[in-house]
């Protein structure tokens, strides 16, 4: 039953962050002159910047393991990926959270993504 659960997470969660990214990019794109600039909005970017690196991250680790190199289990490299993906993910967690304060365009986006990431490079981690 957990399994299951977890792999229904891990589904959902590979699935719907890519589209959440993309979705706030292109908000954040059409209403970035809509919202006043203050420290709140720039918390929220810089952290949505951060949840998006570390999707690109796990985008390009899977790219490279499928096309050019596998990676063997606990191979060194790959735990270093891991560790980077999940520090991205909650420094992206902190400032999006910190970027909660005001109405800016990628308000919550900033960080359902970033706990997203965090839940795909957990469930990553554990897989190994």
């Amino acid at each position: 039953m957990l399994a299951s659960t977890l792999w229904l997470i891990a589904v959902a969660t590979t699935l719907s962050i890519p589209a959440l990214v993309l979705w706030g990019w292109i908000r954040w794109t059409k209403h970035r002159n809509t919202y006043p600039r203050s420290r709140s909005s720039l918390f929220s970017l810089i952290g949505f910047s951060l949840a998006t690196g570390s999707a690109s991250l796990a985008l390009a680790t899977h790219l490279y393991a499928r096309f050019v190199h596998s990676f063997p289990f606990y191979d060194p490299t790959l735990m270093k990926i891991y560790a980077i993906g999940c520090l991205l993910s909650i420094v992206g967690i902190a400032l999006a959270f910190a970027g909660t304060g005001r109405p800016n365009a990628v308000r919550w986006l900033a960080p359902v993504c970033a706990v997203g990431t965090l839940v795909f490079w957990l469930l990553a981690m554990s897989s190994e």
